[in-house]
């Protein structure tokens, strides 16, 4: 799908793309064009009203059903429960038909049919598990027409089976095999057909419908030019026995019509099944799947938006006005025995046989190669989409014409096993409800595109709502447990594991997904109902803001803060410098992909926010204001550590940086135009030491200062490229991992303080990563740092008391007591003691002697960090004071907490 085939509006043209339609009509076998085919002054708009949606829509309703299947449904079901089920039936396709209309007038309809119109509405998952479906849907259609046309010939040409000397016509041989090898040959007809001469069956579709309408024609005078007749019906049962039956033609009788009314369920004597309303109304239902066919061809329409909901609308209501007719009549002239027992009635009562038998072999032909062809199409589609890879692929192959020969070798195949089911009401059943299914997918695509609301859903048909769309799913779904529960659950079940198999394929395209358009709608409506004035400590989550320079040496750390946010917002930020005034455009627009496409490949679940200033300082003054929305804002600033150390590029590190399949996977998804090549030439190489510093020490600690100013917790990471076992594909359980925390400031040996805010954020953001899936075995140290030779022993009844608030706040942590009377004996005079003034070196080394000596094996340390100076003239001091603690530490966290983040009730 990376290089997208069928996209609805065409860059500089302003109207819609014109494609081939797909789907078991004329417009099938027409070969696809595109830009750069066939003469530009061509225009390949040429079909109206009439030709290009009512011809094909009444030619795919008017099949087998309506010539040998009228008796079947009127005889077991009589006239009213026939009826019933015709309305029921023409209830929901007419409530399909208005969700068509909406979607195809809201875009041309290309290649694919109601696989195009499912895909492009609701995204691969679901477009190609239903397309998929609807081409079986397709195949076995195909398989019914060609068993009813077998039948059809059977009828007329078929041995009579109590005669051992054939009559003179009746020459063919019955029986199950036999059946199967009519089939075959049928088949290989119509797949020859489809091979070379697919265009002689476009242009003959109007004789075709010419020859159906006399044969129909011819039907109705029969009705009232025959006189009543008496016949003898003969049918081989089982065990080789065979049955006689005594029927009439009465022409028109009150008495045969009351005789008619009620339901009269009987065995079918080509199944030899009990019949039910379920069974009949499957078969019946057959006759309504080809109102897609005029939808289809909006490719080939002069004016789409009003041919297709004028002659879908028109070819419905004529069909069901000739159905109902044909209903009346039937039982009005034909007793039940006659409609039971003879499902061909209709050539014995004509004025002249042949008609029907013309109109029976046209119309099944036409249908079954209609079939083929939409369904090779449909296959088609998906094939181009690539949405099952290699089983599929070779269905991509087309002919110089435009013909996707191997797509109709594969439908022959699938229709050629359809065919060894023998009997048209055997598999009659089957082909509903997959009808039924993909007829609801497009009920739930146009629901899902009113629903979302999007100002780009402008339909110019407008006689539908989301309650239209409601009633056809509804009624669609409990069609089908009505017809057969066994099918339509293995339909279902089917159909989610092409959901999770294309799923977990994660096809990605540039077609627009209503699942986006959906979840913004809720987004929004969710936002709004996130009051930040019922915020609760009992419910504080960290949302952090990251700052990020260059991924390139700070992959480490997004990934560790990716287990560090407990499902909280995290949001990389970073901040291009320059000024708007003096730009043509805004670079930050371009830059976007590129940093998505990261958040992609580092598999981490951030959001990302740019933006340009003058300073680094004012650009993440501007983030930590706007970024976010309603509830979901940041409350935590994340930076990376303010040293002199060499950079490490991870890109280089990291193989999957280093492969070349970034830009399109091995399933070809679509790479939004970011390739691998792409990606490491958009972000910088690190910075060399001699190299140029876009920061200063002041603008750092300023921006520290900031945050704290703004109410924001302050987190400062340093040595994280240090860190392994992060990446998405690691498998670290964090068993062997510690986490080491010193709650205590440690530029001030006098502090006794180990419950201050900054203290208990210290302990909870510990916490938080003890609770991510890597470091949920890791084992957490709490150290408390005393004064063993000191007179006043008040530690212990700390060391108790914090005991107890661990114990309150479910903290599971040992404590290590840890003496510091070599780091007290530098402290400064109470008085003056200060973190912004200049410690002794000797107290630096002396804090980084300590946690050398207890959190040198530790994976991570968690530190107090001090309030940053309020002059910017001592911002590189209090620097070179956190640098000297820290030093060679491994990775370590220091924290600077201003908000409550602990609860201890309820």
């Amino acid at each position: 799908m990376s290089n997208e085939h069928t996209p609805l509006l065409t860059p500089g043209v302003c109207g819609l793309t014109v494609g081939t339609a797909a789907c078991g009509t004329a417009s099938d076998v027409t070969p696809e064009s595109g830009p750069g085919t066939g003469p530009p002054n061509k225009d390949p708009r040429k079909l109206d009203t009439f030709f290009g949606v009512m011809v094909p829509t009444i030619l795919s309703m008017f099949s087998i059903v309506l010539f040998l299947r009228t008796g079947f449904v009127v005889g077991h079901a009589g006239l009213l429960q026939g009826l019933l089920m015709l309305v029921v039936a023409y209830t929901i396709i007419s409530l399909t038909v208005l969700s068509i209309c909406a979607i195809s007038t809201n875009g041309a309809v290309q290649g694919g049919g109601a696989y195009y119109m499912i895909s492009r509405s609701l995204g691969p998952e679901f477009g190609g598990s239903i397309g998929l479906m609807f081409f079986l849907a397709k195949v076995c259609a195909c398989g019914v027409y060609v068993l009813g046309l077998v039948e059809a010939i059977l009828d007329v040409f078929g041995s009579d089976p109590e005669s051992s000397v054939s009559e003179r016509i009746r020459v063919l041989p019955q029986g199950y095999w036999y059946t199967v090898l009519y089939s075959s040959i049928i088949l290989l007809l119509c797949l020859m057909v489809c091979l070379v001469g697919a265009h002689i069956y476009s242009r003959t579709a109007f004789v075709i419908l010419l020859v159906v309408t006399v044969s129909l024609l011819s039907i109705f005078i029969s009705f009232l030019a025959v006189k009543p007749q008496d016949f003898v019906i003969t049918h081989q049962g089982p065990g080789n026995q065979t049955s006689h039956f005594n029927v009439s033609y009465t022409g028109f009788s009150a008495s045969t019509l009351r005789n008619n009314l009620g339901a009269g369920y009987s065995l079918d004597y080509s199944t030899n099944n009990l019949m039910s309303f379920a069974t009949v109304f499957a078969v019946m239902f057959t006759s309504c799947t080809g109102i897609m066919a005029g939808a289809n061809m909006s490719g080939e329409l002069k004016n789409p938006s009003v041919s297709i909901p004028k002659g879908t609308i028109l070819a419905v209501l004529y069909t069901f006005t000739v159905y109902i007719l044909l209903f009346i009549m039937v039982s009005s002239t034909c007793s039940r025995g006659l409609l039971i027992q003879d499902y061909g009635f209709f050539q014995r009562i004509n004025i002249w046989p042949p008609f029907v038998t013309i109109g029976i072999y046209c119309g099944a032909l036409s249908a079954a190669m209609s079939s083929m062809i939409g369904a090779s199409r449909i296959l088609h589609a998906l094939a181009k989409d690539q949405l099952f890879g290699l089983p599929l692929a070779p269905a991509a192959v087309k002919s110089r014409s435009g013909n996707p020969w191997v797509a109709v070798l594969y439908t022959w195949g699938l229709t050629q096993c359809v065919v060894f089911a023998g009997q048209l009401n055997a598999i009659a059943g089957l082909v509903t409800v997959f009808y039924l299914l993909a007829y609801a997918a497009v009920d739930l695509a146009c629901l899902a595109l009113e629903w979302a609301s999007a100002p780009n859903f402008r339909p110019t048909f407008q006689v539908f709502s989301w309650h239209t769309c409601l009633l056809g799913i509804v009624s669609c779904l409990v069609m089908m447990f009505v017809i057969n529960p066994v099918y339509s659950s293995a339909s279902i079940i089917l159909l989610l594991l092409l959901l999770l198999i294309l799923h977990y394929r994660a096809p990605t395209s540039s077609w627009g997904y209503i699942s986006q358009a959906l979840i913004f709608h809720q987004v929004r409506k969710y936002l709004l109902m996130l009051d930040v004035r019922k915020d609760h400590v009992k419910f504080w989550r960290p949302q952090v803001l990251l700052m990020v320079a260059n991924p390139r040496s700070s992959c480490q750390l997004i990934l560790f803060v990716n287990q560090l946010k407990k499902g909280g917002l995290y949001v990389l930020g970073h901040v291009q410098l320059g000024d708007l005034d003096t730009l043509p455009s805004d670079p930050v627009q371009q830059q976007y992909n590129f940093w998505l496409s990261l958040v992609d490949k580092l598999g981490v679940k951030a959001f990302v926010d740019l933006t340009l200033s003058p300073s680094v300082r004012q650009g993440t003054q501007h983030l930590l204001r706007i970024t976010g929305l309603g509830g979901m804002k940041p409350n935590m600033l994340i930076l990376g550590f303010y040293d002199n150390c060499t950079p490490e590029d991870f890109f280089l590190q990291d193989s999957a940086f280093c492969d070349s399949s970034m830009g399109k996977g091995s399933d070809g998804e679509y790479n939004f135009g970011v390739d691998l090549p792409s990606l490491q030439a958009h972000f910088p190489p690190v910075r060399h030491v001699e190299s140029p510093r876009w920061l200063l020490p002041e603008e750092y600690v300023g921006i520290i200062s900031d945050a704290i100013k703004m109410n924001k917790n302050v987190c400062l990471g340093r040595y994280f490229f240090q860190l392994e076992g992060e990446d998405k594909d690691s498998k670290v359980d964090g068993s062997e991992r510690t986490i080491d925390v010193w709650p205590l400031n440690l530029l001030q040996p006098g502090s006794r303080d180990c419950v201050d805010v900054c203290s208990l954020f210290l302990l909870q953001m510990a916490c938080v990563l003890n609770m991510s899936n890597r470091w949920r075995h890791a084992r957490m140290r709490i150290f408390l740092n005393v004064e063993t030779e000191s007179s006043d022993q008040g530690w212990v009844v700390n060391e108790e008391t914090f005991r107890e608030l661990l114990r309150k706040l479910r903290i599971r942590a040992s404590i290590k007591i840890v003496p510091w009377d070599s780091v007290a004996q530098h402290r400064a005079q109470p008085e003056e003691d200060r973190p912004t003034q200049a410690l002794s070196e000797e107290l630096l080394s002396a804090v980084n002697s300590l946690l050398m000596e207890h959190s040198s094996q530790a994976a991570v340390r968690f530190l107090y960090l001090p309030r940053p100076p309020a002059q910017s003239s001592q911002a590189q001091q209090y620097l070179a004071n956190l640098e000297a603690v820290t030093n060679s530490l491994g990775p370590t966290l220091l924290i600077h907490g201003v908000t409550p983040v602990t609860c201890t009730d309820l």
